[in-house]
């Protein structure tokens, strides 16, 4: 179907691929994997022959059709259905000549076609296909401009599943669909007929969706069989064989040339070395693995308050022209609550979250808080708020005002802003690296409770794993919005289904909501929910929920030490600032240098005290790192 042979490309003075090549069979299912900005959308650009290679060749199979759905939403004042109606070509202007010919050959030829493309049930497969993303009736005979761009985008998909081209090349689709779109196109993408490329970061789709994956690194392209899982595994061992027969190779070129320099002078050995020499340049370099490092993520530890952090009682909650979007709402978040919010876009995941992060006032009821909660929120939309000509130092400092430099920007590394990132333009930065900033922003209070709605958009697999990794260190409650399936199964330990104007748990885990999404928008379920699976997946929750509850004694022994160190060190401050007052010794000051003495005892206690602070924060940290280590799993 696909056949790429050194590829060369480059932006400006940056090479994005050399001699890269691949080739991919008809019917392959493939994901496109690689660090943000190594060139993945650029390949589909070349592909399409919308850019141009610098050397190399790409070809298609003759004929063949392909469809990219990227980042353009389509427009329009057509149905939802006449849109993507209008998108297959060839019926259309089949139908359109059918009323107008007059030849009864024509007329023959036409129908017989029409036939072989189901024309007469399109319009019932294409309201099949925008039901599976998203659309009721009602939305379907809607005009396209009435909607945002985001579900433009669907309808873009919705387009190319409907045409069904022999090449399908999808970019990052996930971004604009919420976690039931993402199951449907994940159940759509394992039995669609043709080739299929797909760009993505979700981890869960790159499992259930695709057959092989194709690694953009060190400007190549690198196929392996099987789903993402399989794709780490074969990788560490490709890595761990390249890295072995590097040394070998090492170790022969040194043996090598320790000969030839040995013997090149002495003219019994002369041919012999000679020789050792055109082996040593007949061999082929292996190059190096060089591990891509992720920059984690660090959330500040919460002050602790007593649950429950937020109650809610008889809460309905809308905006102020219009009818409670949620009505009634009887429920309680405690400090350890790890919640997924479940349901379709539309439903009210995002009115409850800025409901409960004090962005909404209720309409009714009462929503009863300690008055110290601190609540932070993530939202994609907060990109547009930050100050493109302003640097993460700036807008950290807005917020911190009262923090040294030094204290400042420490907070910003812990995000992975380092000393020249932090004095970037805001413009200058990548999406991820616009993320990272905002979910610092967030923490800079240390909340007790973090809302995060659809975090990981621009986060690539590493970076998503960072932060899974970050929320389940992370000492306070969590509320999810997201489409990405690894997310929520990692870090959810509970599930609360948003729908019909309520929000009620979900008794089941995101395997039996997959499949009850799957029966009621149409899609095929399959045999993964039998009652072992089940049993297995809710025990791995609860063992999740437990390791943290187990961990959770060791955490607080580190932050009692930390809050005992830094209180020290502040009367310490205190202490050398009011020594270093002049008055305290020239007389200005009654027994000043009596004082003084009693400060310098004082001081040296202090000094004892944050000695012996530090050695139970070391010993703190040993034992929780030892607990982690020995952990029963």
């Amino acid at each position: 179907m696909l056949h790429i042979k050194d590829l060369t490309y480059r932006i400006g003075e940056r090479l994005l691929f050399d001699q890269a090549t691949l080739h991919i069979p008809p019917g392959r299912k493939v994901g496109l994997i690689g660090r943000n900005g190594a060139g993945k959308s650029t390949l589909l650009g070349l592909i399409t022959g919308h850019l141009s290679a610098e050397s190399g060749n790409i070809s298609l199979r003759p004929r063949a059709s392909l469809t990219l759905v990227g980042q353009e939403a389509p427009s329009g004042d057509r149905s939802l259905v006449e849109a993507v109606l209008d998108a297959h070509k060839e019926m259309r202007a089949l139908q359109k000549e059918a009323l107008t010919t007059k030849n009864p050959q024509r007329i023959a030829e036409i129908h017989t076609r029409l036939a072989d493309l189901d024309a007469h049930a399109a319009p019932a497969r294409v309201a099949a296909i925008l039901a599976g993303l998203g659309f009721d009736e009602a939305a379907q005979a809607r005009p396209l401009d009435s909607f945002s761009g985001g579900w433009r985008m669907r309808v873009a998909l919705a387009s190319a599943l409907f045409t069904q081209p022999d090449l399908l090349l999808l970019d990052e689709p996930t971004n604009y669909l919420d976690l039931e779109g993402v199951i449907w196109l994940e159940n759509i993408l394992r039995t669609y007929p043709y080739t299929v490329i797909v760009v993505s970061h979700d981890r869960s789709l790159l499992n259930r969706a695709v057959t092989h994956i194709v690694h953009l690194e060190a400007m190549r392209l690198v196929s392996y069989t099987g789903g993402y899982d399989s794709f780490e595994k074969a990788r560490l061992l490709r890595n761990e064989r390249l890295a072995a027969m590097k040394s070998k190779q090492d170790a022969q070129r040194r043996h090598l040339q320790a000969f030839v320099d040995r013997f090149r002078a002495k003219a019994s050995k002369a041919s012999q070395a000679q020789s050792r020499l055109k082996m040593l340049e007949r061999l082929q370099p292996i190059a190096g693995v060089v591990e891509e490092h992720t920059i984690p993520f660090s959330f500040p530890k919460p002050d602790p308050l007593s649950p429950p952090l937020i109650s809610l009682e008889g809460v309905s909650v809308g905006y102020e022209t219009g009818k409670p979007i949620l009505r009634n709402l009887d429920l309680r978040i405690d400090p350890d609550d790890r919640i997924a919010l479940l349901g379709s876009n539309g439903n009210g995941k995002s009115t409850f979250a800025k409901l409960i992060s004090r962005r909404l006032k209720p309409m009714n009821g009462k929503i009863i808080v300690p008055r110290s909660l601190k609540v932070g929120y993530f939202a994609q939309h907060q990109l547009d708020e930050l100050h493109a000509s302003e640097t993460p130092y700036m807008h950290m400092s807005t917020l911190m005002p009262d923090s040294t430099e030094a204290r400042t920007r420490a907070r910003l590394g812990s995000f992975g802003f380092s000393a020249d990132k932090a004095d970037r333009q805001v413009d200058t930065l990548s999406g991820g690296e616009k993320a990272r900033l905002l979910f610092a922003l967030m923490a800079h209070e240390a909340p007790q409770v973090m809302i995060l709605d659809e975090p990981t958009n621009h986060l690539d697999i590493d970076s998503r794993e960072a932060l899974i990794r970050a929320l389940n260190d992370y000492d306070g409650a969590v509320i999810l919005i997201s489409h990405d399936r690894r997310l929520v199964d990692a870090c959810a330990d509970r599930l609360w289904l948003v729908s019909d104007g309520k929000v009620t748990p979900f008794h089941g885990d995101m395997e039996d909501y997959r499949q009850q999404l799957l029966k009621d928008r149409g899609g095929r379920t399959d045999s993964e929910s039998d009652a072992g699976a089940v049993d297995q997946r809710k025990a791995s929750r609860q063992s999740s929920a437990q390791e943290r509850a187990r961990l959770a004694p060791f955490k607080k022994r580190i932050s009692d030490a930390e809050k005992a160190l830094e209180d020290t060190a502040e009367k310490k401050a205190a202490i050398e600032r009011a020594l270093n007052n002049p008055a305290l010794y020239d007389g200005s000051i009654k027994d000043g240098p009596a004082k003084a003495a009693h400060l310098q005892q004082e001081l040296a206690r202090l000094e004892r005290l944050i000695s012996d602070c530090e050695r139970k924060w070391f010993a703190a940290q040993d034992a929780y790192e030892a607990a982690s280590e020995n952990s029963p799993d």
